[in-house]
């Protein structure tokens, strides 16, 4: 059941014209800041009232930072670029498709158009139990409500459960981490980058966060390398409605083929883990080998092994499996 709180708090909004701007203050409010990109995980938090910064910073009046450009051979997108148009950009969708295609698979037309690439791979998890305002491990507390004998738990995780049982709720990561993408992120300290594969954490890293990102960071774009321009992509997801809807399992694949043999592959899948997860053992697996229905079904045995599922959500074993299975054959 969830916590019924009588108000949004009031808080201090700022609109800052420049990315400078918005890290500088960023720095200031510290812990006290909360930072909106489009605003739709952001205003779930405020009307379900579990959220309460004292500063707001709304970065829809940053210059430059909605921009898509070459960089390197590769692409740089800016972290206010918007769903729909990194799903409908030429540049992207010639050789980076695969994001393209997990773009496309957000919510409804609606979303895409005011969601963006930094917003969709900061959200947080869609726990209920952690969003309707329950005490649990990720928001202090000291139990998982998601993992008990009566608990309603069919989209939580397969894999590295640490107190935390919820997971990843971003369609765009998995391909980032296919693409093996970097995330710039800057702060008054300066720009560090940082591979996709470990941006996201886990709860036993940070039970309290689900990125890299801390108090001052900003989030300002992501870099997809021209290692893996116009490879054969396959990008799955499978939720309860087509529209709207979280992935319960999905799947990110990119691989380079000579002759009939895969050459090289990056896999990873969301909606098992508090992370989106890189499949190394699977990816292993099948380098070396060649194009068939053996190959591909080696591949999907693999990616279920250590899966410890919980009471509801068994299924996702199977459908784990037959997704990186269909990703392996698709590509």
């Amino acid at each position: 059941m969830a916590i019924i709180r009588d108000m949004i708090p009031a808080f201090e909004l700022y609109q800052p014209a420049s990315s400078e701007a918005a890290i500088a203050l960023l720095d200031k409010q510290g812990k006290d800041a909360w930072v909106m990109a489009g605003g739709l995980d952001s205003l779930d938090w405020f009307k379900d009232r579990a959220k309460r910064p004292k500063a707001l910073v709304d970065l829809s009046q940053v210059q430059g930072m909605a921009e898509i450009r070459d960089l390197d051979g590769g692409v740089e997108i800016g972290a206010m670029a918007t769903l729909t148009q990194i799903a409908t950009h030429p540049r992207i969708q010639a050789d980076y498709g695969l994001l393209a295609q997990a773009a496309r698979q957000v919510a409804t037309p609606q979303i895409r158009h005011q969601g963006t690439l930094g917003g969709n791979v900061s959200q947080d998890t869609r726990c209920w139990y952690y969003r309707g305002g329950m005490p649990c491990y990720r928001a202090g507390g000291n139990t998982c409500y998601a993992d008990t004998p009566t608990a309603m738990n069919r989209e939580h995780c397969l894999f590295e459960a640490d107190r935390c049982v919820a997971v990843t709720p971003s369609d765009t990561a998995p391909a980032l981490i296919a693409l093996e993408a970097q995330m710039v992120i800057q702060s008054a300290k300066g720009e560090r980058v940082v591979e996709a594969e470990d941006f996201f954490i886990g709860p036993n890293v940070d039970i309290t966060r689900m990125t890299v990102l801390q108090p001052g960071e900003l989030l300002t774009a992501v870099r997809i390398p021209k290692t893996w321009a116009g490879a054969r992509f396959y990008f799955e997801k499978a939720a309860d409605r087509q529209a709207w809807d979280f992935a319960l399992v999905n799947v990110a694949c990119a691989m380079q083929v000579d002759g009939s043999a895969i050459k090289q592959v990056r896999l990873a899948v969301g909606g098992v883990a508090c992370r989106p997860l890189r499949m190394k053992e699977v990816e292993d697996s099948v380098r070396g080998e060649p194009l068939s229905p053996e190959t591909a079904a080696l591949a999907g045995k693999t990616s279920v092994w250590g899966a410890k599922p919980l009471n509801y959500n068994h299924f996702k074993i199977p459908l784990m499996k037959n997704l990186v299975q269909r990703a392996i054959r698709g590509a």
